[in-house]
């Protein structure tokens, strides 16, 4: 409780200051580094309204040196860091020509370490490259299908187990531009209270009604359903053209699994769609990488819509939507991303193919399936260390993605700061990206990361939770995990 009152309690004290500095601000005792209207426009309608930036100018400035800080190598299990300093309290920065060397990385989606360098690994790529150039200049519907991206989508059905698959060259635009295909006006779709921004913006940009249920929670759920099911539309009470569930297969803030067999029942019970984003599942759990539906012994006929991308396990970029033939061959012609935009690049599809083929065994090793037990093994042990050190930490055991609770904002920035002075680099987040009570510092284990390099972060993490009372947990391990992961059925009046 006292944790809950002082974190509200650093918010108060940083608004009742931002206020001050505002008011310093207007009568000219501090300088105004904000932009704001031109003298000429002062008469007209603002673009944005200043209570929209305070947030920005007063709290989140402060800390601001902990994001954007510009790497200048390849974001492997280590990187390179351009230093940077600010004479104005972070409003502004300036780089020094100093390069900050081997600072441990815990924070790229490099799962299974397939953001590498090495020469013989990207012989494949380097050929793609020299043979077509970097960019394709047309949409997939136009000029821009190439024999490479015909290649990669008949793998990734085969490495799925689906009848098609179609890529896109952007993950964040394979949720927002394909939802509005498949659902509209009429149509009802069901999101987890957590989903990511893409997924919402997608079905608010559908023009369906957008109901939402509380997360990885199967009574809400299906307490929606039901009511979905009895009353129909509002007004003409007619049923809905489609219902669609919208989840995610590891969700990246809370490093939670979905809960897919129940949610696989409960859309067969009430005959609802599913469409399951795997972005941060697939390859990083799974016997053999093939994320949620691997992972729970499901077949891949119990997922209508199959989404995935490539920016994290497969270290390129991209994403893909597959499932059933109709349904690709239906987004080949109405998806806004086939329709519009730029067709993904030669050389990123085959880094794509190399990295598939090796998660396959298609390349005569077992080097794929040992990065996936690799992973396993560092996601396990990093989790067990930092429970039994006493940090709260969410998510299942076995999600790459471990969230660790900081609470209070003050100490946002010195967690992040005092990492990177051990020569560590972690990503932090704050409020509105999170509840305001949960600031955290989110890790990424990566196949790639050596037992000396974890232990190195977990021993720098004791010494940090003592330093900053970091270590809020009054709970050992449970011998019986489940109960505690457990989401709580009570619902919202």
């Amino acid at each position: 409780m006292y944790v809950a009152v002082l974190t509200f309690l650093g918010f108060g004290v940083g608004t009742v200051f931002g206020y001050l500095r505002d008011f310093m601000r207007a009568w000219g005792l501090e300088k105004r580094n904000v932009a704001t209207e031109r003298e000429q426009q002062k008469d007209f309608v603002p673009l944005y309204q200043d209570f929209e930036n305070f947030y920005t100018r007063n709290l989140y400035m402060r800390i601001r040196d902990n994001w954007n800080r510009p790497i200048c190598s390849v974001p492997g299990p280590q990187f390179d860091l351009m230093e940077r300093v600010t004479d104005d309290y972070n409003w502004t920065f300036r780089f020094t020509g100093r390069t900050i060397k081997n600072v441990i990385n815990m924070g790229s989606y490099n799962y299974l370490g397939f953001a590498e360098t090495d020469v013989n690994a990207l012989k494949t790529v380097t050929i793609e490259l020299q043979k077509y150039g970097t960019g394709v200049c047309s949409t997939r519907q136009e000029m821009g299908t190439l024999d490479k991206h015909v290649e990669i989508e008949k793998l990734v059905a085969k490495f799925l187990g689906v009848e098609d698959a179609m890529v896109f060259g952007m993950g964040f635009a394979t949720n927002s531009m394909n939802i509005p295909a498949l659902v509209g006006k009429g149509c009802l779709i069901l999101s987890d209270e957590l989903n990511h921004t893409s997924l919402v913006l997608g079905a608010r940009l559908s023009g369906a009604t957008i109901r939402i249920f509380k997360h990885n929670n199967m009574q809400s759920l299906e307490n929606l359903l039901r009511e979905a099911i009895i009353y129909g539309q509002p007004r003409s009470r007619r049923a809905w053209r489609k219902i669609i569930i919208l989840v995610e297969g590891i969700y990246s803030m809370e490093g939670s699994i979905v809960r897919l067999p129940e949610i696989v029942s409960l859309k067969k019970k009430y005959k609802a769609y599913l469409y399951l984003d795997e972005a941060h599942s697939i390859g990083a759990v799974g016997a053999t990488g093939r994320g949620v539906v691997e992972y729970f012994g499901m077949s891949p006929d119990d997922v209508d819509v199959l989404m995935g991308t490539f920016t994290k396990s497969f270290g390129a970029a991209g994403g893909y939507l597959a499932g059933k033939k109709d349904l690709v061959d239906f987004l080949r012609t109405h998806s806004h991303s086939a329709v519009y935009a730029t067709s993904m690049c030669p050389a990123v599809a085959e880094q794509i193919i190399r990295a598939m083929k090796c998660l396959m065994g298609l390349d005569g090793t077992t080097q794929g399936l040992q990065r996936v037990r690799q992973l396993g093994r560092n996601t396990r042990y990093f989790r067990r260390r930092l429970h039994e050190m006493g940090f709260i930490i969410y998510g299942n055991d076995d999600s790459p993605v471990v969230p660790l609770l900081l609470y209070m904002p003050g100490k946002i920035g010195a967690f992040a700061r005092r990492m990177l002075e051990k020569n560590i680099g972690v990503v932090v987040v704050g409020f509105p990206a999170t509840p305001i009570t949960e600031s955290r510092a989110r890790f990424c284990v990566s196949a790639a990361h050596t037992r000396e390099m974890l232990d190195t972060v977990l021993n720098a993490l004791d010494e940090l939770g003592d330093f900053l009372h970091l270590k809020y947990s009054r709970y050992s391990k449970s011998s019986h995990p489940e109960l505690y992961e457990e989401t709580s059925l009570e619902l919202e009046d």
